[in-house]
């Protein structure tokens, strides 16, 4: 057992809302509840209980309440929650009013801006209104090509209060990374920029807006915000953020039954067109509001932060944050311009107390040798969150040592497939290094061996064994169900599986180890990819890794890619490499090839993509590179002379 590394103090727990919720939830039912385990039990066993305690604790506004809180109980997929209440997902993230700021942004070009709530109001007001006299209805989708900026959180409200269903991607996806997205859920609005600054660089977006009017045949009208100012964009069908609808304080939120479409949101889309997944607005506003306040401890005094572009399902929890009274703070632009410390400059100036990050982000910082407890005054913070590919045990150690010893680091799992997490952090458990604290409370999760038995300590698939608010509805233009069927309920009947490899441990703390599809097999011995890229990424040299499995001789041997921070691989660093593999792993997880490369595939969200290079390695076509967010790197995995050698 993982000795922990952080540990709340009697008193911090007391205070933690997830106190609070237990205390609650024992006044409601006369249950005790003496630990998180005993909680989370009853929060499996009696979904029909648990939901609507936090639906109350968290106070949630609806129009009208529900008549069953789960219909067709034992269904996955197929159940259907709050059947008959009403209500508006902007009208609850809305819901605190005054001059306290809702949203500040900061962008690598230098600017900032604050909106207070009453000003966020208005101007959703403002753009809801001319929604609505653009046609826009309840049956509609509302799409936006937009940086992290407010105008995309106002976009995405003034949508939601009418019921129009909401979908972004980030602007710098390609015209058909876009067309590959839009094109099938056919929006009617369009929401864009002029264009927007990566690493210094002002990336004007005209041309690729052109195109887009041409081949998205079903947008009436774009609505273009000039972020870059001196780049005017000729479109027939467009018009200025500011001209787009007159003043006003009134805002008429629509009320809706509680799976009523919300956003929709795609699929990595590297080995096909992308998956369009619908999410329904009050599976997500009662799961977002359960992580926020119960396990990430989030109220009106908070200020969170979450580097994430639009494009990512993070954007989308962390505007969330508005409904527990946060302030959420937004950053566009690149996590290392003009330097390496520049977020944690920006967690000092706004004192944040929750920062989110991902773990390629903390593994940079250490390569880099930043240290931000050393420069800056971070005080206020209080939590760090962690995700998008699984946190390596050095990163604990590094956050503990560089950045603060007094926080929470929370690494946190789950996807866009459920706009949410499985297992994540909790303010009243202790962190250990490697692992995620906990299960989600209401999550039946998990891990399964091949048979679907459920394990414990052992290394298999993780999945959820009962219906949960935040299913998706279904996926878009799939009016039978079977691709969303084939997508996670076709490996283990009436489960969701969810296509991670982990273990639960003892304690009931979760390690990942990597996406299902991309483990190891070598000699019929399954391995996590994070396994070996925890060893290798110690070492100095290394900046980072890719690790595949190859055909070879009918079995698979591990194929091993490395970016070098200098310099070439040499069999001293090939030997280094495979000494500190096999001394913390087994002889089984040491790469029997090994290669330098100078770069590394990733999608726009920042994940490397195992399988895109699985298929380059063995000469298979790679569909849709233009979800990734440097396709050229391809090229590099092809032909090589190394992988053809014995």
């Amino acid at each position: 057992m993982a000795a922990p590394v952080w540990r709340p103090s009697p008193e911090e727990t007391r205070k933690t809302q997830m106190a609070q919720f237990a205390h609650y939830a024992h006044l409601r039912t006369g249950r005790r509840f003496d630990d998180y385990d005993s909680l989370w039990q009853w929060s499996v066993d009696q979904p029909d209980v648990f939901w609507p305690t936090v639906w109350d604790f968290c106070g949630i506004k609806a129009e009208s309440s529900w008549d069953t809180v789960l219909e067709n109980p034992d269904a996955m997929p197929g159940a259907r929650w709050f059947v008959g209440s009403k209500l508006n997902f902007a009208a609850n993230l809305l819901r605190h009013r005054g001059p306290d700021p809702a949203i500040i942004f900061r962008s690598e070009s230098g600017q900032r801006r604050e909106l207070s709530r009453d000003q966020l109001w208005r101007e959703v007001a403002r753009v809801a209104s001319a929604l609505r006299a653009a046609g826009v209805s309840a049956e509609d989708r509302v799409a936006a090509y937009m940086p992290n900026i407010p105008e995309t959180v106002i976009a995405m409200l003034a949508a939601s209060s009418i019921g129009a269903t909401f979908s972004s991607c980030s602007p710098d996806f390609g015209v058909q990374g876009v067309l590959d997205r839009f094109g099938q859920i056919e929006p009617k609005v369009l929401f864009t920029v002029d264009g927007y600054h990566y690493n210094g660089k002002a990336i004007p977006l005209g041309d690729r807006l052109e195109k887009l009017a041409q081949k998205l045949p079903s947008v009436e009208r774009i609505i273009v915000t000039e972020f870059l100012g001196d780049t005017p964009v000729p479109l027939d069908n467009a018009i200025g953020w500011d001209e787009f609808g007159n003043p006003t304080d009134k805002i008429e939120f629509a009320a809706l039954p509680f799976d009523h479409p919300l956003y929709i949101m795609y699929s990595s889309g590297t080995t096909g067109a992308p998956k369009c997944i619908v999410h329904g607005a009050g599976g997500t506003l009662l799961q977002h509001l359960k992580e926020l306040v119960l396990h990430t401890d989030l109220g009106p005094r908070d200020r969170i932060f979450y580097f994430t572009t639009c494009g990512w399902m993070m954007w989308n929890w962390l505007v969330s944050s508005l409904a527990s009274g946060a302030t959420i703070v937004l950053y566009d632009g690149s996590p290392f311009h003009p330097d390496p410390e520049v977020l944690w400059r920006l967690a000092a100036d706004e004192e944040l107390t929750v920062f989110g990050t991902s773990a390629k982000y903390l593994a940079a910082l250490e390569k880099a040798g930043v240290r931000p407890r050393q420069r800056f005054d971070l005080r206020n913070l209080r939590a760090v969150l962690s995700t998008g590919s699984p946190l390596a045990p050095e990163s604990y150690d590094y956050v503990y040592r560089e950045i603060s010893d007094n926080l929470q680091l929370s690494s946190i799992s789950g996807g866009t497939d459920i706009i949410s997490c499985f297992a994540l952090g909790n303010p009243v458990l202790p962190v250990r290094r490697g692992e995620l604290q906990c299960r989600g409370l209401g999550m039946a999760v998990q891990i399964y061996n091949d048979a679907g038995q459920p394990v414990e300590n052992e290394k298999g698939e993780l999945v959820c064994t009962r219906p949960f608010p935040s299913m998706p509805l279904g996926f878009f233009n799939d009016p039978d169900g079977s691709r969303y069927h084939a997508a996670y309920f076709d490996r283990f009947a009436n489960t969701w599986w969810h296509g991670d490899y982990a273990l639960l441990t003892r304690h009931n703390g979760v390690v990942i180890y990597g996406r299902s599809d991309a483990v190891l097999n070598p000699g019929g011995v399954r391995i996590g990819t994070a396994e070996i890229y925890r060893q290798v990424e110690k070492l100095d040299f290394v900046l980072e890794s890719i690790a595949v499995g190859q055909d070879w001789r009918d079995d698979q041997r591990v194929v091993l890619f490395v970016r070098l921070r200098d310099g070439e691989l040499t069999d001293e660093r090939r030997q280094a490499i495979r000494d500190i593999i096999r001394s913390n792993t087994t002889p089984r997880h040491v790469p029997a090839v090994m290669v330098a490369v100078e770069d590394i595939p990733r999608t726009i969200s920042g994940k490397i993509v195992e399988l895109a290079v699985q298929n380059v390695i063995h000469g298979r076509e790679v569909t849709n590179t233009e979800a990734l967010a440097n396709p050229e790197a391809l090229a590099l995995y092809r032909d090589l002379p190394e992988l053809q050698a014995d």
